[in-house]
């Protein structure tokens, strides 16, 4: 007998099922391998769970139809965290399934996956002595213990090579280690560093841009246990590492992390329920600190590793805000300015001193929105009432116009309906525009731009010259940048977002970072008001400090992570069916309705319900907005209600 998990979306049936093993497959079906069977007279894809001799079935088993491998690829302690991903977020196991387990791929099965040749001893503990907690880290490591430890990696940190001394900490001790990072570039900085200081084939590299056979393969050489560390992206959170030990979540506070595919999984509490399950050590590291960290450090389920004050103080840059006191007395218009004396003195010098200069801008494009120069309201489309921007892309003569970014019509005339001005300004500068007028503040000098609309630099040499950015597309420069411009702050600061705060601290440091330290002539200016929590945080350069603060606001107001919430979107007649179903836990606070904003490929009006409830409801909240799917489900309901809880973003 074999216990099936099959690949059906339906939350009624989300459960194993029992087949029977013909006497032809018995000695090619294994647990773990893929099969395909009949199910409600279609033949679907599945896992095999485990083989047995026993079902509690009572009628006649339907036998495997056909074993399309016998690669076990879905071992018993992923099976595992599947399920218990699956009931934290009110989804189901073949979805998160998809989200496991890649694509079969026949030649990359055929291909032996080469081992290596030999284990390889403790790293130098050097790089981890700043930290006074680091040498017991890396020493847990090897011993095999589980630690789990909330890192704040130091200014100018060489993180991507501590990361690879703590996995191979954990492989000096004959246990695997994962390592999950937010993006491509993050994964080859990382991936360089693993090819310096661990053994050849002893890690493989999950990479959602590689070819799915090349993917498959790194898989297999992580299911076979011929590499015991395994370093990725988002979907690398449900490697399969044998004898896991370790497992790492780098800047668990970018939003790359959080799966946009049902059930929305995060990898930072999809590792931590990892740790949990296997008894393995976790670290969550960043240059910045979520609330979510800081709660693990106040609950006392992992420690802080930090270095002390002194030696922060010696490889951070200056940080300076414009709206300090000293810098308005001097300096009137700094406070308007979006390039003030103090932000141009900086980049002056440094480029002087032939470094280059960091400039961050937070949006993409040319001018992402226009406003009535006048009264400063929203440009708006007079046909459609959408907001108006310019493309950098010239029209006919070089010249650019004005043009509606919801119809595309062009606006070649303006009259704002408050005041019937008839001249319009950029109210947030993209890179494009940026990069043009430091091209004229700075003749001579360099410009680069790195975002997604220009393509995303990698790095960038040494030299004197400027690179203007928007938050994650910053290049690495070579000795570090000499200055950082941190500019248009009150549009990250001004969101409408639970994390605004949080968000914004962890772009600047994750910016300030690329420069060299104060001591090498290295200074962040930021465009924002010195009294600002989030800015003084910046400039002492105290992320565990906001992250507290953070928490304890949430704590005050009810807001995750100290409790957790679910959103409830659909329209407004399947949302009143699913509530009315819904047996929600006594304390739930049901939230709404508002307006849901339109997604690609929905149509009709839509709203919104958030439902609250403590952390420790959670499981109670989880089950029954899955035990409501289920019914929904097995009535087959045509309205769909999308589900989602622990949402990244709540505006």
């Amino acid at each position: 007998m074999a216990r099936v998990v099959v690949d059906v979306p339906l939350a009624h049936l989300d459960r194993p099922f029992d087949y029977a093993v013909p006497e032809g497959l018995a000695g090619t079906v294994q647990a773990g391998c893929r099969v395909r069977v009949r199910f409600s007279g279609q033949l679907v894809d599945g896992f095999v769970l485990e083989l047995g001799e026993t079902t509690e079935f009572t009628g006649t088993l339907m036998p495997l139809a056909h074993v399309p491998s016998g690669e076990p690829v879905l071992t018993p302690q992923v099976a595992r965290l599947l399920r218990t991903v699956a009931d934290r977020y009110a989804g189901t196991m073949s979805d998160v399934l998809r989200l496991a387990v890649p694509p079969r791929r026949a030649a990359a099965e055929k291909r032996p996956t080469p081992l290596p040749e030999s284990l390889p001893g403790p790293p130098d503990p050097a790089g981890f002595a700043r930290y006074p907690a680091g040498r017991a880290l890396l020493d847990a490591l090897a011993e095999g213990r589980p630690a789990r430890a909330v890192w704040t990696a130091l200014p100018g940190e060489d993180w991507p090579a501590r990361l690879a001394e703590l996995c191979r900490a954990a492989l000096s001790g004959r246990r695997g280690a994962l390592v999950v990072v937010p993006d491509g570039r993050d994964l080859d900085r990382l991936e360089a560093a693993a090819g310096r200081l661990l053994p050849e084939h002893s890690y493989t590299v999950l990479r959602a841009g590689d070819s799915p056979e090349k993917r498959y393969r790194s898989f297999l050489a992580a299911s076979r246990g011929a590499a015991q560390v395994v370093l990725g992206t988002r979907a690398a959170m449900f490697a399969p590492v044998r004898d896991l030990g370790l497992v790492v979540v780098w800047d668990d506070g970018d939003d790359l992390h959080s799966d946009e595919h049902a059930p929305y999984p995060h990898a930072r509490d999809v590792l931590v329920q990892r740790a949990w399950l296997d008894s393995c050590a976790a670290v969550v590291a960043g240059t910045a600190r979520t609330a979510e960290a800081a709660l693990l450090v106040e609950s006392g389920w992992a420690h802080e590793v930090v270095a002390d004050r002194s030696t922060l103080r010696s490889a951070a840059p200056r940080v300076q805000a414009l709206g300090e006191d000293f810098e308005l007395a001097r300096d009137p218009a700094a406070r308007s300015a979006r390039l003030p004396s103090l932000a141009h003195e900086a980049a002056r010098k440094a480029l002087a001193a032939g470094a280059p200069v960091l400039v961050q801008v937070p949006r993409r494009g040319y001018v992402p929105s226009l406003a009535c120069a006048r009264c400063r309201a929203p440009a708006r489309c007079a046909h459609c009432a959408g907001p108006l921007g310019i493309s950098a892309r010239p029209g006919p003569g070089g010249a650019r116009i004005p043009a509606c970014r919801w119809c595309a019509r062009p606006a070649a005339t303006f009259d704002c309906p408050h005041c019937h001005g008839t001249k319009l300004r950029a109210s947030v500068v993209g890179e494009s525009r940026t990069a043009e007028e430091l091209a004229r503040a700075f003749p001579g000098a360099a410009v680069r731009t790195s975002g997604s609309t220009s393509g995303v630099l990698a790095t960038v040499p040494g030299g004197p010259g400027l690179v203007v950015a928007t938050p994650g597309a910053e290049p690495v420069a070579e000795g570090g940048y000499g200055a950082a411009l941190l500019l248009d702050s009150w549009a990250l600061l001004g969101r409408a977002d639970l994390r605004a705060g949080e968000e914004t601290l962890r772009r600047w440091m994750n910016a300030a970072t690329l420069v060299r330290p104060a001591s090498a002539g290295g200074s962040v200016v930021v465009a924002a008001d010195a009294a600002h929590p989030v800015v003084q945080a910046l400039v002492r350069w105290d992320p565990a400090w906001l992250a507290a603060r953070e928490l304890a606001d949430r704590r005050e107001l009810g807001f995750p992570p100290v409790t957790r919430i679910a959103a409830l979107s659909g329209s407004p007649a399947a949302l009143a069916e699913f509530l009315a179903t819904a047996r929600l836990p006594a304390d739930a606070d049901l939230l709404g309705p508002v307006p849901e904003p339109p997604r690609p490929g929905q149509e009709g009006d839509r709203e919104r319900y958030l439902v609250r409830v403590p952390r420790s409801e959670g499981v109670a909240l989880a089950g029954a907005l899955a035990g409501v799917q289920g019914v929904r489900s097995a009535k087959k309901v045509p309205e769909h209600v999308r589900v989602q809880l622990d949402p990244l973003a709540l505006v």
